[in-house]
């Protein structure tokens, strides 16, 4: 089965974003402007702790 791509509904607008799709119990993350290029793979919950980290604002730039 192909992996269904989507990218975050505030990203919209934008032509170019991370996409990110639901892999064999994990999740994958590629940039959408070179698809087949590489792809990062994760678990649910370090994919959980990426997200909240980001929401915390616990990166730099």
């Amino acid at each position: 089965m192909r992996p269904h791509w989507q990218k975050s509904s505030y990203s919209k607008s934008v032509q170019y974003c991370v996409e990110i799709a639901h892999l064999d119990g994990t999740i994958a993350a590629r940039d959408s402007k070179d698809p087949h290029g590489g792809v990062l793979r994760m678990s649910s919950a370090t994919w959980s702790a990426f997200l909240h980290a980001l929401r915390a604002d616990r990166f730099d730039g």
